[in-house]
């Protein structure tokens, strides 16, 4: 029987929701291994003088703790 745990983090990108989700996930990796899904729960672009400064996502991950 594995267990998992979940976790939520937030990630943003210059570029895009999609790069914000790869960069929040390759960082999470640096910390947690056998990483299994991520759902993303929110997304949303801060603006900057009017113009889309960053695009932000919150998504929850989660990971196998022991099997």
């Amino acid at each position: 029987m594995s267990v998992a745990k979940s976790i939520e983090i937030s990630s943003t990108s210059p570029k895009g929701f999609e790069d914000a989700i790869r960069r929040g996930l390759e960082r999470t990796g640096k910390s947690l291994n056998d990483i299994r899904s991520a759902w993303i729960k929110d997304q949303q672009v801060n603006l900057q003088n009017g113009q889309v400064h960053e695009y932000q996502v919150n998504m929850k991950v989660t990971f196998v703790v022991g099997e």
